[in-house]
């Protein structure tokens, strides 16, 4: 069963939920500073990041399949817009967001290829997304006590993978938060600390994958999905071919009788 917005809501009120905030919103910083006069949309549960955006962005949009007044006053309490819509189906404008940033949206999506094709949707020529996903090598998908233990858990071989397959171009990744998923404060309040000793000696095993892409217009040559239309419609027949001598006779035949018709001065209406 897919977590609420009052239990995610909850966990990013704890001491390590802080934490695990903190963490991917520090990696997420040293890719796009302040997004200062740009618009950033959050996709699935990204309140908790777009706190830092909400002061310099020109907006800032949380977009949440399922909320509730407490979580959407919460949000408002520091600053981002709450939007209740389906995933998939969002109230808003082709290109409309210069940044999207997607936590918790992937894992427990009912399709997730329709909601990276909506966040395709959205994003605007040279805009940047983010996806932030549990990482299925880590500790962290293991412990159901967090929001990362619930859901399908990615590598970020396999999360680039399915980006490059979906019309977007990757252009970085990383993993982050290497902090235990134990709720205990001297845990949490070491959280930078095991930060650093994990991203030097385990840079794979952080709980949470990141991967940043880009909107790319066209199809790689021989990639991408299979068209869904793959045969012919009920009830119709193929075009019939000719062998391919009996085909040049029949070319040769119409030319032929193409001139006659013009000779005689024949006009087709």
């Amino acid at each position: 069963m897919r977590l609420s917005a009052e239990e995610l809501d909850g966990f990013y009120s704890s001491r390590l939920g802080e934490a695990a905030a903190y963490l991917i919103m520090k990696r997420l910083g040293d890719l796009w500073g302040d997004c200062k006069g740009l618009n950033v949309l959050g996709m699935g549960y990204a309140h908790p990041l777009l706190s830092a955006y909400a002061g310099t962005a020109r907006a800032c949009i949380a977009a949440t399949p399922q909320t509730s007044p407490q979580a959407a006053w919460s949000a408002s309490d520091r600053g981002v817009s709450t939007c209740l819509a389906e995933e998939d189906r969002l109230p808003f404008g082709d290109g409309a967001f210069e940044r999207i940033v997607l936590l918790h949206a992937i894992e427990e999506a009912d399709s997730p290829r329709a909601v990276l094709r909506e966040a395709w949707r959205l994003l605007a020529p040279e805009g940047r997304m983010l996806v932030a996903a549990a990482n299925r090598t880590s500790l962290w998908s293991l412990f159901e006590n967090t929001p990362f233990g619930h859901g399908r858990p990615w590598t970020r071989r396999q999360l680039i993978a399915y980006l490059n397959d979906h019309l977007f171009q990757v252009t970085a990744s990383t993993t982050a938060v290497h902090v235990l998923p134990i709720r205990m404060d001297f845990l949490a309040a070491s959280a930078e600390g095991w930060e650093k000793v994990g991203a030097l000696l385990t840079p794979g095993l952080g709980g949470v994958v990141m991967v940043e892409a880009t909107k790319r217009l066209y199809a790689r040559p021989g990639g991408g999905a299979v068209a869904p239309v793959t045969g012919l419609a009920p009830g119709r027949k193929g075009v019939a071919q000719l062998p391919r001598k009996e085909a040049d006779v029949d070319s040769v035949r119409k030319h032929r009788n193409s001139r006659v018709d013009r000779s005689s001065g024949a006009r087709f209406d």
